[in-house]
C-alpha cells in the first residue's frame, strides 16, 4: 500500500493518514475497536463474521454527542472490499499480524517499527549521499572527462550506425 501524506498538513488521526475515503477510515477503526473488545486478537471465523455483518449492513454505528432517542447509524461495506482495503492492507503495513498456526488475527507494533527503520534507511542515505560528494568533489574533472569521452564514442557510434 502506497501511503502519501503532506508533512505541513499531518493529521492527528492515523486513520486520515493510511486510508483514502471516509468510509475506510470507519470501517478500519470499527475493526481496531472491535479487536480491542476482545483483548487485541479475534479468529478467523470471527473476522469473517464481521466482514458479513459489515456486508449485511447489520453493524449499528452511535455518533458522539447524539441524543438516545436519534436513530440509529448503520454501516454497510462490501465483503470483497473490506479484505482487499482494509484487511490486506492493515496486514501488509504490519498493523494487524495473522498467526497462521492459530488462525488469528492480532494488532501489532510492526507498523511503528517499519516506519523507525524508514527513517534510518533515509539517515544512511543521506550520510552515503554526503560522503559520495565529498569523495567526488577532486574527481569532479576525472568523471567530466570520461562522461565526454563516453559521448564521443556513442556519437561516433551512432554516426557509423547512420553510414550503414
Amino acid at each position: 500500500m502506497v501511503m502519501l501524506f503532506d508533512q505541513f498538513n499531518l493529521s492527528e488521526d492515523i486513520y486520515k493518514i493510511i486510508f483514502a475515503t471516509e468510509q475506510q477510515e470507519i470501517v478500519a477503526r470499527l475493526l481496531v475497536k472491535y479487536m480491542f473488545e476482545n483483548s487485541g486478537e479475534i479468529g478467523k471465523t470471527e473476522m469473517s463474521v464481521f466482514a458479513n455483518l459489515l456486508h449485511e449492513g447489520s453493524l449499528v454505528i452511535r455518533e458522539k454527542g447524539r441524543f438516545p432517542l436519534q436513530p440509529e447509524v448503520r454501516i454497510s461495506y462490501n465483503k470483497r472490499q473490506f479484505y482487499d482495503r482494509i484487511l490486506t492492507p492493515m496486514k501488509s503495513m504490519g498493523l494487524i499480524d495473522y498467526d497462521m498456526y492459530r488462525r488469528k488475527y492480532k494488532l501489532s507494533d510492526k507498523f511503528n517499527k517499519l516506519m523507525i527503520k524508514l527513517g534510518l534507511m533515509w539517515i544512511r542515505e543521506l550520510e552515503r549521499g554526503k560522503l559520495e560528494a565529498t569523495l567526488s568533489k577532486g574527481q569532479d574533472k576525472k568523471i567530466s572527462a570520461l562522461v565526454s569521452s563516453k559521448a564521443s564514442k556513442i556519437s561516433d557510434l551512432s554516426k557509423l550506425d547512420e553510414e550503414m
